[in-house]
């Protein structure tokens, strides 16, 4: 049983990689990304 559920689990560990590397290539996520490290960079800085 014990086996079954390490299968499983792998198995979703693995689709959830593939729907992530997907939402990531997108560009309007990228540029997502980029926007919100440079709000969190300005902040660290501000906090200084």
């Amino acid at each position: 049983m014990n086996f079954i559920k390490g299968i499983l689990k792998t198995a979703v560990a693995a689709k959830l990689i593939q729907v992530a590397q997907r939402e990531l290539s997108k560009p309007e996520n990228q540029q997502k990304i980029k926007d919100n490290l440079r709000k969190l960079q300005e902040a660290a800085r501000s906090r200084r």
